[in-house]
């Protein structure tokens, strides 16, 4: 449409027409240079404080990841530890187990030995008096036997022997009893210690 056209239309609706729909050179310069100082101001004063904010930005950002970085590094460094101090502990309580069971079969087996010693020696020294007193009985069974056949040979003779009559009716007599029964135990004492009574 021609600029007399345009002017026309303008002129018939009263002029009151709108200028941002309409084209006119004179306006889009001066919205240019408008916008060229806007931007210029803007790039002079608002641009660097704008970088500035997201570099400081990214710089806190940065920090936080390298920080996080660190942290994840320290946890993990802490878990290895954790997990080494860990395996010490179990491998010093296995150990500590062990000895204690080590410890208890040795005092298990030193005791035992202990009692066997003591059992033995308790053996020998019974066996011991059994013997001490075997012989006692017998030597005052002899006596009490010696004595007997003096007083059954005097009875019998009705006479007194001399000594050598004495010694050799007691070796005889000695001779024909069995003492051997005395020593074999508890049945032989107790039935040749009802004779002797």
């Amino acid at each position: 449409m021609p600029a007399h056209v345009t002017s026309a239309v303008l002129a018939a609706s009263g002029g009151s027409g709108n200028f941002l729909v309409t084209p006119n050179v004179g306006l889009m310069i001066w919205t240019l240079i408008a916008f060229v100082i806007t931007l210029m101001i803007l790039r002079r004063f608002a641009f660097p404080r704008i970088a500035e904010a997201l570099d400081r930005r990214r710089r806190a950002i940065e920090e936080s990841i390298d920080a996080a970085e660190r942290t994840r590094t320290e946890a993990d460094q802490i878990l290895a530890e954790y997990r080494e101090r860990l395996r010490e502990a179990r491998e010093q309580s296995e150990d500590i187990v062990s000895r204690a069971r080590r410890a208890a079969d040795r005092l298990e087996d030193e005791a035992k030995a202990d009692a066997a010693r003591t059992r033995d020696d308790l053996m020998e020294r019974t066996r011991h008096e059994i013997e001490t007193e075997t012989r006692r009985a017998i030597d005052e069974i002899r006596r009490e036997v010696a004595d007997l056949t003096v007083l059954a040979t005097e009875k019998v003779a009705r006479k007194t022997l001399t000594g050598d009559d004495h010694r050799r009716l007691i070796d005889e007599a000695l001779d024909e009893f069995d003492f051997s029964a005395l020593s074999r135990g508890d049945g032989g004492e107790r039935s040749n210690g009802g004779a002797g009574d």
